[in-house]
């Protein structure tokens, strides 16, 4: 396990001063019993060392105590790298409450401010947060997370293009990023879906991560995105957004793959400002 996790870091280590990398990773069930696995911690530390920015959805952590374990074992497996966090309170109407967790990297990423959008429509609530960076030719841009329920995927994912014009309204910006688990394709939102959902009729947004990418260890379904603005998209380098399939990176067997989670993260990289990181 140990050879995999050097490779992991060399990538991390290819990746320097080339970009901004933004990633989203659903963690299945991300509680005391994946943070309490040293192993499966190892992975999930790796594959977060690669990214600048990174929403990890399915904080199962009442006390935090989970989240704090995977601050410390990322802070351990890439001590090139400083990372600190910013995370949602426990969300949803249910007993079964999860958070959203960001991880970033200081002091080229820091937080200028957040707010939940409390919708009944959302299982989950997004858990908007606005990242300033000192590297992105977008300066400043603003992340909207959504981890639908599946039985609910086409009203919540419609429900974003007003969470997008709440911010707009609220932040006074359209550098604007949503990204997460939306469910987004399969038997949760069929192509006859597709014209009752805003956010991809409307004109202004653009889907990076395509119906055809497999997002999920063992379906071939598209259930993660990203989507930017307009503007936004300006700020994004050509051709990469995509999946990090970890299990072919690490070599894992199917099994070894589902014990992390059953999914997949997205990723998009951010272009860099050349005279604000050279001066």
């Amino acid at each position: 396990m140990r050879w995999v996790c050097v490779l992991g870091l060399l990538l991390v280590l290819l990746h320097l001063s080339t970009s901004l990398r933004l990633g989203a990773f659903n963690i299945q069930t991300f509680g005391p019993t994946i943070s309490s696995n040293p192993a499966l911690m190892n992975i999930i530390s790796t594959i977060v060392c690669r990214y600048d920015i990174i929403l990890i959805q399915e904080v199962i952590d009442p006390d935090l105590e989970v989240t704090n374990r995977l601050m410390d074992a990322v802070n351990n497996q890439c001590p090139q790298f400083a990372y600190n966090c910013i995370v949602s309170e426990p969300l949803g109407a249910g007993p079964h409450k999860e958070r959203y967790l960001y991880l970033y990297r200081v002091p080229t990423v820091s937080v200028v401010r957040n707010y939940t959008y409390n919708d009944v429509r959302f299982s989950r609530p997004p858990f908007i947060v606005e990242f300033s960076s000192t590297q992105t030719a977008v300066e400043k841009f603003v992340l909207i997370p959504q981890h639908t329920s599946p039985s609910d995927a086409v009203k919540q994912i419609d429900a974003l293009y007003d969470v997008v014009t709440d911010v707009i309204t609220n932040f006074n910006t359209t550098n604007i990023v949503l990204l997460g688990d939306f469910n987004a394709g399969g038997p949760y939102v069929k192509d006859s879906d597709w014209q009752n959902i805003r956010l991809s009729v409307a004109n202004g947004f653009h889907w990076l991560i395509k119906d055809n990418e497999k997002t999920s260890v063992k379906t071939g379904y598209p259930y993660d995105r990203i989507v930017v603005t307009d503007d936004m998209k300006n700020g994004v380098v050509p051709r990469s957004a995509g999946v990090y399939n970890y299990m072919v990176v690490f070599v894992l067997t199917e099994q070894q793959a589902l014990a992390v989670s059953d999914h997949y993260p997205v990723e998009v990289e951010l272009k860099k400002n050349r005279k604000r990181v050279h001066e």
